[in-house]
């Protein structure tokens, strides 16, 4: 017989981004999409500057990143796992640092969608160094440099390739 396992409320609802980690399959890619989703939404929706967006996007990054922690730390030690594939507050995290600095274009929004997604699927040095930090730490900082590689390589296409500006 196996115990129930005991979840706390606030922990589950980040880690799972609403329960986002719960779809089927590669529930990291539906939190992608949903984070890409809001961000072009959320700048459409509010008419706020690309300046603006940018500064938007850095704070929820960073409170994403903040809250994340806590949260995927208490729902792996709950779940007994070290990096649940249903928690994707993670993915959230890095997704919005793809999209940093960006024009809400749906170009941008998906080709830092790709970008994240390779980073976070393939794990180049030294992105899966960063899974070594235990807990929440380890379960959140891949996904960000992930997101920080995508953000680099995207702005690496754009000055390179002037359509993509």
């Amino acid at each position: 017989m196996t115990l129930p396992v005991k979840k706390t409320r606030w922990a589950w609802v980040v880690g799972t981004f609403l329960g986002v980690g719960y779809m089927k399959p590669g529930p990291g890619t539906y939190a992608s999409v949903a984070t890409v989703v809001i961000w072009w939404g959320a700048a459409h929706g509010l008419h706020i500057g690309p300046h603006n967006l940018s500064a938007l996007t850095f704070l929820a990054m960073i409170v994403v990143t903040a809250i994340g922690i806590p949260a995927s730390t208490k729902v792996a030690i709950e779940a007994g796992r070290k990096d649940p594939q249903f928690v994707v507050i993670d993915e959230v995290a890095g997704q919005l640092f793809a999209l940093l600095a960006l024009s809400p274009t749906w170009m941008h929004g998906l080709i830092a969608l790709v970008l994240f997604r390779l980073f976070d699927i393939f794990k180049p040095w030294p992105i899966r160094y960063f899974e070594k930090f235990k807990g929440g730490w380890g379960i959140m900082l891949d996904d960000v440099v992930a997101g920080f590689f995508a953000h680099i390589c995207l702005q690496l296409l754009m000055h390179f390739v002037p359509r993509l500006r």
